[in-house]
């Protein structure tokens, strides 16, 4: 039997020797790779935190004591260890386990999450609710240091430095966020891990001032109280002591022994406590090791070789996105472009190549990318700033208030809009159209193929104010390239038309191909149709859905969008504003909910969103008009 095979239930492995960690350690590596090989998933991250779960689970009681993970996608081990390893095969597959902590998937899962930042706040509200309970709950938020670049993690560091009650705080430090970490604080964390001399000296310092006959003692106790600490001779400014906590490390994160001791010490502490454990992203698997951001995450994989599983496609849309911006940017040198920290993801590592001046990336703080590139447009120049749909959530009042007040021309490239996938609740990218939709002077548009992205990205940078561009996680659709009309401010673009049709189906970006489809399933059931292609979300085509409401019984509109406050929702308003009682209007778009993981595929079945499904809402629909 394997060191694995003994633990089944939450706290099993306290039940193994110390002896056997080593091993254990081994076992949940080739479980990792094994399993993930298959369903794909976070790879890197999971393989850097093996040893830092172990000792944290030695240490904490299940489901009594509370560990918030920051993001998340890293909390695969703390799965495995909680009674969910025999589930390992469903991963992030539909109605399988989540590839993030959720709270109704296991009690042992303190909070849900998914997007940077967070754990010390959500932890933190633990804590309080702890000390008003008298409770003693041991409680500790994981955050790693590439989220330190959010700057949510100061507030609530900021907050927790007033404590009075124990609370731990564990950097996972591995030098890597999903890009390479920027700004000031990668390199102040630089410093404190490569400044090897700083324990040694500390504790040298201790040991000869303790010696001192009389005095030593004093003088070591009044330096630990000073602001000016022990630490501070060597490490300038120790942010984190001068923010009100105490500061543990930095400490070997592959080491159990030495992060079970820190831990200890830290509970001891009747205030705020960071634990600085530094670890290496893709332990263990040599291909991760050598490039962790590949291995972040991963589609299904050879597991010896560490190369893909899937075959080599067609171009994406983030592809097309890349490439385009690039050609733009040489014809036009006021084009900058700003990620947050997600420079490969968003398509934008080419123009960083070409044009390494005018890339900015600013980790992992979309708040600060949105009015960063405010202050750009304000000063002449035109930024793009490319973003996942779940994520320009995070910049929302940034949006509104920064670029849209002041109509600076701001592009947002907004990639894995609509369904994404495996990722589940957290980065679908179902709301933006709601959202943005509503925000005086923005203008949003979405391409139904590839050629149309460059053309909307072309047409954003003719524009003087802030234009959004939204357009899926999917290959580029390259059909209807023969049926590209010019872009017009506002106009949607007819794509095939029956004079005769009583139905007029209006379709945006994703959903233009499905259209198309639906158009073929109708005719086969004798119903003819009008296919528009939307463009313009906002604003949309009035003249457009005049034109077929008086023309039509039957208006179809087609969104991968919740239906509270998208394009078929503002539709519905306009027709009954301006008395079109007689045109049946049917919604069809995603319901207002969050969407549970599985493949983009599986979950348009799951929602009614295939063609085959919106084609049957249809018949359905003409049939109750009738």
């Amino acid at each position: 039997m394997s060191i694995l095979d003994k633990i089944n239930q939450p706290n099993d492995i306290k039940k193994i020797s110390p002896g056997e960690y080593d091993a254990l350690a081994d076992e949940l590596r080739q479980f990792l790779i094994s399993h993930i090989s298959n369903t794909g998933g976070h790879l890197a991250a999971n393989l850097g935190v093996v040893e830092l779960t172990m000792a944290l689970h030695l240490f904490l009681d299940f489901p009594k004591d509370k560990l918030v993970w920051d993001v998340g996608h890293q909390s695969y081990v703390h799965k495995i260890l909680t009674g969910r390893k025999d589930k390992f095969n469903s991963l992030r597959q539909f109605q399988g386990l989540s590839g993030y902590p959720k709270r109704l998937e296991s009690e042992c899962d303190a909070f849900d999450t998914g997007h940077s930042s967070t754990s010390i706040s959500a932890a933190l509200g633990y804590v309080k609710v702890r000390d008003l309970k008298k409770e003693k709950q041991k409680i500790i938020a994981v955050i790693g240091d590439g989220a330190l670049s959010g700057g949510m993690a100061y507030e609530a560091m900021n907050n927790a430095g007033g404590l009075k009650s124990n609370m731990i705080i564990v950097l996972n430090d591995n030098n890597m966020s999903i890009s390479e970490n920027v700004g000031s604080i990668a390199g102040y964390l630089g410093k404190i891990r490569t400044n090897k001399a700083y324990v040694n000296f500390k504790g040298e310092l201790e040991t000869a001032l303790s010696k001192l006959p009389k005095v030593g003692n004093t003088i070591t106790r009044t330096l630990k109280r000073s602001k000016d600490s022990i630490k501070q001779l060597v490490v300038p400014g120790m942010l984190f002591e001068n923010m009100g906590l105490t500061y543990i490390g930095p400490i070997d994160g592959h080491n159990i022994n030495q992060i079970q001791l820190a831990l200890q010490h830290a509970a001891q502490k009747n205030n705020a406590t960071l634990v600085h454990v530094i670890t290496q992203k893709g332990k263990g698997f040599a291909a991760a090791e050598n490039n962790p951001s590949k291995y972040h995450g991963v589609e299904p994989f050879d597991a010896v070789t560490g190369k893909s599983l899937k075959t080599k496609k067609e171009p994406t849309y983030t592809d097309v996105f890349g490439s385009c911006i690039v050609e733009l940017a040489k014809k036009n040198e006021k084009i900058v472009a700003v990620s947050a920290a997600m420079e490969s993801g968003t398509g934008l590592s080419s123009f960083a190549k070409a044009f390494p001046d005018r890339f900015f990336d600013v980790g992992i703080a979309e708040e600060h990318a949105v009015t960063f590139a405010a202050g750009i447009a304000a000063a002449g120049y035109r930024p793009v700033v490319a973003l996942y749909s779940t994520f320009l959530q995070r910049a929302y009042d940034q949006i509104l208030h920064d670029v849209c007040l002041g109509n600076l021309p701001v592009l947002f490239a907004i990639d894995r809009a609509g369904i994404v996938g495996n990722d589940g609740e957290t980065h679908q990218g179902i709301f933006d159209i709601s959202f943005l939709s509503h925000i005086p002077g923005m203008t949003l548009l979405a391409p139904k193929n590839d050629l149309e992205l460059k053309e909307m990205l072309a047409f954003a940078f003719q524009l003087n104010q802030p234009v959004a561009i939204r357009y899926p996680r999917l290959q580029a659709y390259t059909g209807l390239r023969d049926q590209q009309s010019p872009l017009e401010y506002g106009k949607s673009e007819v794509l095939f038309e029956d004079e005769n049709a009583k139905l007029a189906i209006f379709a945006a970006g994703s959903m233009v191909e499905n259209a198309v489809h639906v158009k073929t399933i109708l005719e086969q059931k004798g119903i003819k149709s009008t296919v528009i292609n939307v463009r313009f979300l906002a604003p949309f085509d009035t003249d457009a859905i005049n034109k077929y409401a008086e023309k039509c019984d039957t208006i179809v509109t087609i969104e991968e969008n919740v239906k509270r406050g998208g394009f078929g929702e503002a539709v519905s308003a306009f027709l009954l504003e301006n008395l079109h009682h007689k045109v049946k209007h049917i919604n069809i778009s995603l319901p207002n909910q969050f969407l549970i993981h599985g493949c983009v595929d599986q979950l348009r079945e799951y929602c009614n969103l295939d063609a085959a499904n919106i084609a049957r809402t249809i018949l359905d629909g003409i049939k109750e008009k009738e």
